[in-house]
């Protein structure tokens, strides 16, 4: 449930998620469950009580877990651009430099944290509306507590957009997250018209049709020699959902991911 720029996410069931393109900042706070998120430095798990502030312009797939009977619950606070900016101006608060720390910053949940988080649970919880001026307002808070450390004055004012970067390297690593190719180009520091003429020169190939090989073949792989099942593997190699992944897995190999995964099984009982 979001209500203006504040998500409360809430879930009783094993959940994965879609691979995700955060544009702005979003502080987060996991109040119950645990939540396992990939992103490009690796994966990482957070627990109850466990407070972060995560850095836009990143890829990220989260899997939400309940604890037994306990259900995921997780509350968040987006920061975006124009928000920041306009607090930057308003208190002449700047980045002294360009951002270079780590992208994901763990942070303790004082008294203080905890407060203002348990502030925001009512909006949730009854009817009354949370107004965008109360969104407004219960923003600036969030902002004023995380001043309070003054190394995240350059994560927040930072306002600089992706360098151009290596689009060969960028896409090896990445092309298991299921996002658009305009948030692609993004990442990389592109328009989209640029992001696919210089894809076009490095790939020799549309990047639609290389997503979907690359994608494919690697879901062959952990299927046949990482024995995984069709049914986690379309999600880890960027198809939003099992019956397309099924459909272009028969299309491209001429078996269906079940069929390769009984001949890999044929295959090993011929050789005892």
């Amino acid at each position: 449930m979001q209500k203006h720029n504040i998500l409360y996410s809430y879930s009783g069931k094993y959940e994965k998620g879609h691979s995700s393109f955060l544009p702005e900042h979003i502080l987060w706070l996991m109040m119950s469950g645990t939540m396992e998120v990939v992103t490009h430095t690796g994966i990482s798990s957070f627990g109850q009580g466990a407070l972060c502030l995560v850095r836009k312009n990143q890829l990220i797939k989260a899997t939400k877990k309940p604890e037994g009977v306990t259900p995921f619950k997780g509350i968040g606070i987006f920061l975006d651009q124009a928000f920041l900016k306009n607090y930057s101006i308003e208190h002449n608060v700047m980045a002294n430099s360009a951002y270079t720390g780590e992208t994901n910053v763990p942070l303790p949940l004082d008294p203080f944290m905890k407060g203002y988080f348990d502030s925001l649970m009512p909006y949730f919880e009854h009817s009354q509306p949370l107004t965008e001026s109360l969104a407004n307002a219960k923003t600036t808070e969030a902002i004023e507590l995380l001043l309070r450390n003054p190394q995240l004055k350059t994560f927040l004012f930072d306002f600089n957009d992706p360098f151009k970067i290596d689009l060969e390297s960028y896409m090896n690593r990445h092309f298991t997250y299921n996002v658009s190719l305009s948030e692609f180009a993004k990442l990389t520091g592109r328009s989209l018209s640029t992001f696919k003429r210089d894809f076009m020169k490095l790939f020799n190939a549309p990047p639609e049709k290389w997503l979907k090989k690359q994608r494919l073949e690697r879901a062959h792989f952990l299927i046949t020699q990482e024995k995984q099942r069709p049914s986690d593997v379309y999600w880890e190699v960027g198809f939003a959902n099992l019956s397309h992944f099924s459909d272009s897995f028969k299309e491209y190999f001429g078996y269906s991911p079940n069929e390769a995964n009984r001949q890999l099984s044929s295959q090993k009982a011929l050789n005892l």
